[in-house]
């Protein structure tokens, strides 16, 4: 067990490393190596999420886990179980493991009797990147049988760098392209895709081969690997009530280029079979409000005035619309204005299309 000294300085360390990294993907595998210090554990995965879906936007996973992947996703959005990312966000619970949560009785989780006891491993601890009202990430730490339980000592370590983490992980999230940067005409292509219920590929188009390239370069996997972002949409709409309409999404910043969207809906082949099919498209005004209000702090009545300066109401409609005056409407703008750098309605909307693509309806 590290003392407390120990904690103290592999903490110091995890600060100093979200000043000097600006690659999500190393400081994610950076991060695992300074935790495994201070926390021993035998296998791990650090997961970016979209904050308004909760589904996986890419993670760095250590390969004996990656085996184990697939069968995560599953129970996850396919089974109850304890401990599940979404139940550990919405009851903002930061930290769990799963002998805690079965109160010492693991095999009472699906999980753990499927998929972490066939594999070797004992106990897991998962923790929940909140920062704010928004969730950025997840982190899951596994020891393997024989080792022991983490211990609450650990837990609350781990707690206290919640938001250490959470906010470097929201960074990378929202980060932009430079100012002068343009979006090139070869983002703005279409993807579709189809997979099969065990989601293997069936058939695509050459977008949508180009922007899974794009994710598995933005996780450093291989060709043959199926990205996690679609791994997770498809889990879930897979999994979804038959009643429902069977349509997952998940909002992922690109490296260069777009935000991308990627949606799954769930398929009906004629031979009975369950399918997928996946779109890829650039992220639409609707997708990006989140995304921006996030990044400038904007209020909701200033989100709702951004959806109609992008709409390209008037002063006068934008009032009607809100049922306020046209003075506050002013006093709005110009608060957005000053949050986003910019001087005028003109240059707001150059603003939002440079940056994120977005056009003045």
């Amino acid at each position: 067990m590290n003392t407390n000294k120990q904690f103290i300085l592999i903490k110091k360390q995890i600060i100093k490393l979200g000043m000097v990294t600006h690659s999500s993907h190393n400081y994610r595998t950076s991060l695992l190596s300074l935790l495994r210090e201070a926390v021993p554990f035998d296998a791990a995965c650090c997961t970016h999420v979209d904050p308004q879906t909760l589904l996986s936007t890419g993670a760095v996973t250590e390969d004996n886990v990656e085996s184990i992947h697939p069968h995560l996703f599953q129970i996850e959005y396919g089974e109850d179980d304890v401990n599940t990312y979404e139940q550990m966000v919405h009851s903002k619970l930061l930290v769990a493991t799963i002998y805690e949560a079965t109160e010492q009785q693991p095999e009472r989780s699906a999980r753990y009797r499927k998929v972490l006891s066939p594999a070797g491993f004992g106990d897991e601890l998962r923790a929940v990147l909140i920062l704010g009202e928004s969730c950025w990430g997840y982190l899951t730490l596994y020891r393997n049988v024989a080792q022991s339980r983490f211990s609450q000592e650990e837990c609350d370590w781990i707690t206290s760098l919640i938001a250490l983490i959470a906010a470097k992980m929201r960074a990378f999230s929202l980060e932009l392209p430079e100012r002068e940067e343009t979006w090139l005409e070869e983002h703005s292509g279409s993807g579709i895709a189809v997979l099969s219920d065990h989601l293997a590929l069936l058939s695509s188009n050459s977008a949508a081969d180009r922007w899974l390239g794009k994710l598995r370069s933005l996780e450093l996997i291989d060709a043959h690997v199926l990205p996690r972002p679609i791994r997770a949409v498809s889990a879930q709409a897979l999994n979804s009530p038959s009643e429902s309409v069977g349509i997952a999404k998940v909002c992922i910043r690109m490296t260069e280029g777009p935000y991308l969207v990627v949606r799954a809906s769930r398929l009906q082949a004629s031979n009975g079979q369950n399918q997928i099919a996946i779109s890829f498209e650039p992220a639409r005004p609707a997708d990006m409000l989140p995304i921006i209000a996030e990044a400038y702090g904007l209020t909701e009545r200033e989100q709702q005035l951004l959806h109609g300066v992008i709409r390209g109401l008037s002063t006068k409609e934008l009032a009607s619309a809100l049922h306020i005056s046209a003075y506050t409407v002013q006093d709005h703008l110009k608060s957005i204005f000053s949050k986003s750098g910019v001087s005028s309605r003109r240059e707001l909307i150059w603003y939002l299309h440079s940056r994120y693509n977005i056009i003045e309806a």
